[in-house]
């Protein structure tokens, strides 16, 4: 039988009694209706899963003890950097969840000039929350116990200057010289992948600009457009498949 895996944003040793987050709590208690000496997995991002069983379940509070800790080795060895400019709601919730399923390493939240969400700080502050929420949910759902990061969304500009040196940059782009198999045989010389998918309305030429100055070139997926929730989804699976652990 699986185990129900919860994130816990904090240090976990073996021995350890701990209280679980509320809304984890609130989960095994109300929905999944878990008792005392049920067991579970506990998670926080250093790449190991911690074996616990309920110790106490209160009226608001669950804690749990650690019984052991496990490595877990389910990465892809394709170190894949998702820049996705800002989406809708829903839409951009639904492109970290999958796009974690499907193994993205990390995320950077870019402003573009077509973007049509504009946040404040305190609105980012809570969407950033929110948003790593999302990740984490789908980190348990998919087994993986590195959660993938992001930060505050940042003008297109700063984040492609904030990008590390090495790896192949990557835009999405239906008229782009590139398709994945025309990439290059065999593995990647190096396998850190960049890669960016505009908003909505598409990526503006002074976007589009600054991100063939950067080094991206255009990566095509087909004759259709896609939308922007459905593009990295597909560019990611298809890079997964053919340098990824998807093969």
């Amino acid at each position: 039988m699986r185990l129900t895996r919860v994130h816990v944003d904090a240090p976990l040793s073996i021995g350890q009694r701990l209280s679980l987050p509320e809304a984890a709590a609130a989960h095994l208690q109300r929905v999944l209706r878990m008792a005392e000496g049920d067991d579970c997995v506990l998670f926080n991002g250093d790449g190991n899963d911690y074996d616990a069983r309920i110790a106490l379940l209160g009226k608001r509070e669950v804690q749990v003890e650690v019984t052991g800790a496990r490595p877990v080795d389910n990465e892809s060895p394709l170190q894949l950097t998702l820049v996705q400019a800002v989406a809708r709601g829903e839409k951009m919730d639904w492109i970290l969840q999958k796009a974690t399923e499907l193994g993205v390493a990390g995320f950077i939240a870019a402003d573009s000039d077509r973007s049509e969400v504009k946040l404040d700080a305190t609105r980012a502050a809570r969407r950033v929350a929110h948003w790593r929420s999302v990740i984490a949910s789908a980190c348990e759902q998919s087994g993986r116990a590195r959660v993938p990061g992001i930060d505050v969304p940042r003008p297109l500009a700063e984040a492609l200057a904030g990008l590390p040196a090495n790896g192949t940059r990557l835009l999405l782009d239906p008229n782009g010289s590139l398709d994945v198999e025309g990439l290059g045989p065999g593995a990647l010389p190096d396998p850190a992948i960049v890669l960016a998918v505009g908003p909505e309305g598409g990526w503006s030429p002074r976007d589009r600009t600054r991100l063939e100055a950067a080094g991206f070139r255009g990566l095509r997926l087909g004759p259709r457009i896609l939308r922007t929730e459905t593009a990295g989804i597909a560019a990611v699976a298809a890079l997964q498949g053919r340098w990824g652990d998807l093969r």
